[in-house]
């Protein structure tokens, strides 16, 4: 295939991935989006392999290999471990990103001198700025990726990782990162090639430190930001490889991949009205558990038969779906429950709050899976004008996203954080394995209230019971 036709075919690809993200920002288009975005990464990926000299063997054996581990991962991976398995993709773009400007400056050093992007007297340096950058933001997503991972599954623990001298710490590895980045785009050509390559390792192992560093501050209620923010950042490294290796379509589709994440993270960072700097070095989840002022009173249990008779005469109903209803793979009876309720006569909303669960959009990816309706699906600014005329609100293992703290404790880690009202329904019911904090540490001072009562237990088994008594009573 001529250069100008497989440019031409990178347009294409493009102006489908454009038109794919643009997609996804609406429930009802969500699926055309994703298949669209597929079709322009298939014409990017045709064109690739139509280039001369490419190694197919090679080329077979990775798509075999990679093609297995992802249909192997797509049938063993439980939904409850979507997130994790989202922060190891992550990572590994972020790997792949460091091993295309690993790749690069090895053949290199074997040619003796690199294919510049553009000719100008100051091409060299962009050439080694941007396999820097690549290595750098590809080693530090990777490393990171791991360790929120590891969060994420509980194998690290989920708390935030907090010591006294480490701002110090972190400031000195950012020193060193950048420092041994300016010795190596400015050492090529001056230093000897031994010294370079050293300088070349020295920055892949800090890339690694650093993004291991980065995500030891941040607690488990705070992952969802940092799953985006990690997004963004494999899609920054995926652009700077694609300068590295000429490659048009990777320029665009990181540039999209990082932008869009970084406007995610954005979106999350205000929906708990918390600075980014706020969420990346706080230690949140350190400190959580001990904020906010003392609670007073005890939660009360309620059998599912008293829930049941209050649901049955309710005629307004919000459902607040967390981690729990992840956890116990409820989706499924939860929409059960909410069919039940409309042929009993009660209107039903689905309250989404943007960082519920363990990553961005995980109770919208859940719901969908169920079959629940997108114009049931309602934003904070949808639901929470109406929550003080609601019957009841079923809140199913959320914790920080329905916390009253956040509006009447000025003292509270999570002040000013928007959150679904629940506490101004009439009644509240919510379904919890126990009586511990939440993964942020904070105890909901929403399980206090007089008008809550708490239905113990797994949340599949306690939905399926009311599932059950309506059933039943037909």
């Amino acid at each position: 295939m001529s250069p100008a036709l497989t440019n031409f075919a990178y347009i294409i690809a493009a102006v489908l991935f454009i038109l794919g993200i643009k997609m996804l920002g609406r429930a009802e288009t969500a699926r055309r989006g994703n298949l669209v975005s597929s079709v322009g990464m298939l014409i990017a990926v045709v064109a690739t392999l139509a280039h001369a000299g490419l190694a197919y063997s090679w080329i077979f054996a990775g798509i075999v290999v990679g093609g297995a581990v992802g249909a192997l991962a797509a049938r063993m991976v439980k939904m409850t471990a979507m997130p994790e398995m989202v922060a190891l993709f992550n990572g590994f773009g972020g790997l792949a990103s460091l091993l295309v400007g690993w790749s690069e400056y090895e053949k290199i050093l074997h040619r003796g001198a690199p294919v510049y992007f553009f000719e100008s007297p100051v091409a060299p340096y962009f050439t080694w700025v941007v396999i820097v950058l690549a290595v750098a933001i590809g080693g530090a997503t990777f490393a990171g990726s791991v360790q929120a991972w590891g969060k994420l599954s509980g194998k690290f623990g989920g708390r935030a990782l907090v010591y006294a001298a480490q701002p110090y710490v972190n400031t000195a590895l950012l020193a060193a990162l950048f420092f041994v980045a300016a010795g190596f785009v400015l050492g090529n050509g001056i230093l000897a090639s031994t010294q370079v390559y050293a300088l070349f390792l020295a920055l892949v192992a800090l890339a690694l430190v650093v993004g291991v560093i980065a995500v030891l501050p941040i607690g488990g209620g705070d992952m969802p930001v940092v799953i985006s923010l990690l997004n963004s950042f494999s899609g920054m490294a995926a652009a700077a490889a694609g300068f590295v290796i000429l490659n048009n379509v990777l320029i665009v589709a990181g540039a999209l991949v990082g932008c869009s994440g970084m406007i995610l993270t954005i979106i999350m960072c205000k929906a708990m009205n918390r600075s980014l700097p706020n969420v990346l070095f706080s230690g949140f989840g350190a400190a959580a558990a001990s904020g906010g002022a003392g609670i007073e009173g005890e939660m009360k249990a309620a059998s599912i038969e008293d829930a049941y008779y209050v649901l049955e005469a309710a005629s307004s109903v919000v459902i607040v779906p967390g981690y729990g209803m992840a956890v116990a793979q409820a989706q499924h009876a939860v929409k059960e429950l909410g069919d039940l309720l409309e042929r009993n006569g009660a209107t039903v909303r689905y309250a989404i709050h943007p960082v519920a669960g363990r990553m961005p959009g995980h109770m919208n990816v859940l719901l969908a899976e169920a079959d629940v309706p997108y114009e049931q699906l309602c934003e904070l600014e949808e639901v929470n004008p109406v929550m003080p005329s609601v019957d009841v609100v079923i809140v199913i293992g959320a914790n920080d996203v329905v916390n009253p703290a956040a509006v009447t404790d000025p003292s509270s880690p999570i002040h000013g954080m928007p959150i679904v009202n629940a506490h101004e329904a009439r009644t509240v019911f919510a379904l919890k394995r126990g009586q511990g904090a939440g993964f942020s540490g904070l105890v909901n001072q929403l399980y206090f209230l007089e008008k809550t009562r708490m239905l113990y237990g797994d949340a599949k088994a306690t939905v399926s019971a009311l599932v059950a008594e309506f059933k039943n009573v037909r």
